[in-house]
Formats: C-alpha cells, sequence, structure tokens
C-alpha cells in the first residue's frame, strides 16, 4: 500500500475527490503550456524574431516541458514535493501571460524555459499524487480523467487564446493568469498536498535499475514510437490541410477534432484497461492506430469517412496512455513520479525528436508521403509492447 501522510481533511473525501482536481490542474497546465502557437505571430514582428529563433523557442519549450520530466519526477520519489502543487500552476501562468509586457528575445526566452519547467514539474507530481489517491481497481480510469483533463485543456487552449485576443489586447494577457491562483486556492483547502510524493524507502528505485529493466525499456520504447506519429500529425496537420487548398480555419478545427478523439480515447482506454487488461489495450490501441490514421493521410479532407477517421486515429492513438502511466508506475515500485514522466514527458519528446526526421524526410519526398512513413512506427510500437513483460499488480 501507499504510505501517507495524515489528511487535513477527512481521508475518504480528499481520496474521492483527489483525481477530479487533479484533472482540472492538468487541464490548466496544459492549457498555458499551448498559449505559444497562437502568441508567436503576434510577437515576432513585436521582437523582430526570424523563423530560425522562432524554431528554436519552440524547442525550448520541448526540451523544458518534456525531457526534464523524468529529472522532476526522479527528485519527488526521493522527496515529499507534494506541496509544490500549490504554486507550481500559478509560476507557469505567471510567465506565459507576461509574454506581453516583455521588450527582448533574452527576456522570452527564459520566460518560455520557465513555462516550460512548470509542465515538466506539474507531470510527475499530478500522476503521483492520482496514484496515491485513486483505488488500486480504478487506477486507469482515475489516470484517463487526468490525462484527458491535459488534453482537453491543450485543445481549448488556442481558440480561447484567440477570442480573447479578439475581445482584449496582448497586454491584457496576465488577466489570465487568476484561474492559476483559483486552483491553488482550491488545492490548499482540499488537503491533497497532505499525500506524501515521496516513496517508502524500502522501495527506492535507483537510475541504474531503468538499464536492468526489460518491461519498462520495451514500453519506453513503444510509447516514444507512437508519439512520432502522434506528435507528427498535432505538428503537421494544419500544414497538410493548407497544402490540399483548405483554409486555416478549417485546419484548425480538424486540429480540434483529432485532439478531441485523443481526449475520448483517453477516457475509454483508462476504464477498459481497467476492466480488461492494460496491456491487451496497449498493443490493440497500437495495432489497429495506424488504419485510421493511414486512411485519413491518403484522403485528407472533410469528406464524412475522413473525418471519422482523423477522430478515430486520435482515439486510437492515445487509448494508450492511461494504462502505459500504471504499468510504468507498477514497473518501477518506489519510483513512480519517474515512471510518470517517461510516459508523460520523455515519450513525447522521442516524438517530437522523431517529428523533426520526419519533417527533414517531408523536404525531400513530400510532406504527405513522410507523413504516411511516419504511421509505420505504429506496429512496430505494438510489437515493442508484445515483448514487454507487465508486471505485477501491486500489494
Amino acid at each position: 500500500m501507499y504510505s501517507t501522510i495524515a489528511p487535513a481533511v477527512p481521508a475518504d473525501t480528499t481520496r474521492k475527490d483527489g483525481t477530479l482536481l487533479l484533472s482540472c490542474g492538468h487541464f490548466l497546465n496544459d492549457f498555458y503550456c499551448n498559449f505559444l502557437p497562437i502568441l508567436l505571430p503576434i510577437i515576432m514582428p513585436q521582437l523582430g524574431l526570424s523563423l530560425t529563433l522562432s524554431g528554436l523557442l519552440v524547442m525550448v519549450l520541448s526540451i523544458t516541458s518534456n525531457m526534464l520530466q523524468p529529472v522532476f519526477g526522479y527528485v519527488m520519489d526521493r522527496r515529499d514535493l507534494s506541496r509544490l502543487l500549490l504554486p507550481v500552476i500559478p509560476f507557469g501562468a505567471i510567465c506565459i501571460c507576461s509574454i506581453g509586457l516583455i521588450t527582448t528575445k533574452t527576456m522570452l526566452f527564459l520566460l518560455i524555459a520557465l513555462t516550460g519547467l512548470s509542465v515538466s514539474a506539474f507531470h510527475p507530481l499530478g500522476s503521483t499524487l492520482v496514484a496515491r489517491t485513486a483505488s488500486i481497481k480504478r487506477q486507469g480510469r482515475s489516470m484517463s480523467y487526468y490525462i484527458a483533463g491535459g488534453n482537453l485543456g491543450y485543445a481549448l487552449a488556442p481558440i480561447i487564446i484567440v477570442m480573447y485576443l479578439n475581445a482584449f489586447s496582448l497586454r491584457d494577457l496576465p488577466l489570465l493568469m487568476i484561474p492559476g491562483f483559483l486552483f491553488a486556492f482550491v488545492c490548499l483547502r482540499s488537503g491533497l498536498t497532505q499525500f506524501s510524493t515521496r516513496a517508502e524507502q524500502a522501495k527506492t528505485f535507483h537510475l541504474r535499475q531503468i538499464l536492468q529493466n526489460a518491461s519498462i525499456l520495451r514500453l519506453n520504447i513503444a510509447m516514444g514510437l507512437r508519439c512520432v506519429t502522434h506528435v507528427s500529425m498535432s505538428t503537421f496537420l494544419p500544414l497538410l490541410l493548407v497544402t490540399n487548398g483548405y483554409s486555416g480555419i478549417l485546419s484548425g478545427s480538424l486540429l480540434t477534432l483529432f485532439l478531441a478523439g485523443c481526449t475520448a480515447g483517453g477516457l475509454v482506454g483508462g476504464y477498459l484497461g481497467d476492466r480488461i487488461a492494460h496491456k491487451r489495450i496497449i498493443i490493440t490501441a497500437l495495432a489497429l492506430a495506424i488504419f485510421p490514421t493511414v486512411y485519413f493521410y491518403l484522403h485528407p479532407g472533410t469528406e464524412p469517412l475522413s473525418l471519422i477517421a482523423l477522430f478515430l486515429s486520435g482515439a486510437l492513438l492515445l487509448a494508450s496512455q492511461p494504462s502505459s502511466l500504471v504499468w510504468a508506475q507498477r514497473a518501477m515500485p518506489g519510483g513512480e513520479g519517474m515512471a510518470s514522466g517517461m510516459m508523460l514527458g520523455l515519450s513525447f519528446g522521442l516524438g517530437s525528436f522523431g517529428t523533426a526526421l520526419v519533417a527533414a524526410l517531408g523536404d525531400q519526398i513530400g510532406l504527405a508521403n513522410a507523413l504516411l512513413l511516419s504511421s509505420l512506427t505504429l506496429p512496430l510500437a505494438a510489437v515493442f509492447a508484445i515483448f514487454a513483460p507487465f508486471p505485477p499488480k501491486k500489494a
């Protein structure tokens, strides 16, 4: 069983509401994280950013928001950092919402890097607290709610920011810090910070054990390969549609449809993982995802079958993520925070590197062909998942 410090409010109440509150936190965390794509066209002329510097800025955000998550998770497994739940989201909100007030490129890069750090800190913290507060039988379902919150926040951010900037100016962006501070206040009253993130000393997971753990290594490879397709679709879908003659608004709407499929798939996948088997759900989702993905790449557009394929592609690509979190945390007893960082951060970081290769390939053979080839990572990911031993249930 997990060790906890006695909560300030009744334990049953805290456990019941913990997943909901942490899902809301994940919504806000990923909501603030996805401001940059909408803000870039505005701040580029203001600060004289070239396309090269803009690409470097996106890379800085990717590194600090994804690749550092296992590091934060590793520290959280050894130090009780549950109280970090209070400042982490307001900190990220302050950083990203201050962009309209800065006047130098150096300050811009610093704020973006710090925004990414808040993402890297929250993901392993939030998922570890979900694992602490959810019952063993509901781990997959609880993780699916938590992941769905983040997916929804990420998907809605561009729409909300466009509407906000149509009504207000960039200098009014700090008003959007308010939800982050409200979340911190609710967390303070909830008692969630009384649940320790630190693993029991007897179960401390050491870094060297990762290289000796076939289960976690193969699972990471499988999830990284999945993210190549996922990140490539998320990044290049609007460009693919625009090159096929569709408007920017319609292209953005289809990206929202894809992300909505991701949210639905994560919810269903987590539920089925608890009811059937987490490994079976991961393998099935990875194996099936190639079919709607390839269909859409071959028929990009707004035909009914294409729209259905796009939604199903997102659903199947994310259906495995809640189960991968449960799997990783079981495979790393005493290293739940680091496991979460690997599944929610490192895998997407690996996917981002793969996406860069897809982009380079697109310059040679065309974007549509490169994206089509990127979907071949999915059956390969399923093979790695098949040969990864699934860990036993926690006692």
